[in-house]
């Protein structure tokens, strides 16, 4: 068995039962960093989502379109754009959570309580190995 893959695979699975309609993969990604850590500069977000600055431009200029985001300057420079969610983009991320909450769900009631209970077990080691995996060295 080989951690990796195994991680992969289920990567893919969540992907693929994220309700596909609403918003893309980085964008409820970058909305939850924002809900998660507050408004933060445009320049701030692109690293750690892994795209371009432009990239992420385009993305905030959507979403924002959309009602999900808003932009404004940052009170510390003026000449800089902070990136604030929006109570719709709150929403947005958290249908994407239910949808995906739902669904892991039903595939952990098809497992054993055996099963069940060795990935209950592993939680915090995960929630630490994310947390490792989202800052950099």
């Amino acid at each position: 068995m080989n951690i990796v893959s195994t991680l992969d695979r289920l990567h893919a699975g969540l992907r693929r039962i994220a309700p596909r309609h609403e918003i893309s993969l980085i964008a409820a990604s970058t909305l939850a960093r924002l809900e998660r850590s507050g408004p933060q500069r445009l320049s701030d977000l692109h690293d750690p989502e892994g795209v371009s600055q432009p990239a992420m431009t385009q993305l905030i200029t959507r979403l924002e379109r959309d009602g999900l985001a808003t932009r404004g300057s940052d009170p510390a420079d003026g000449r800089a754009v902070r990136v604030a969610v929006t109570d719709a983009g709150r929403a947005a991320v958290a249908r994407r959570r239910g949808a995906h909450a739902e669904g892991v769900a039903r595939a952990f009631r098809q497992l054993s309580a055996e099963e069940r209970a060795i990935i209950l077990t592993a939680v915090p080691a995960l929630d630490r190995l994310s947390e490792l995996l989202r800052t950099p060295d």
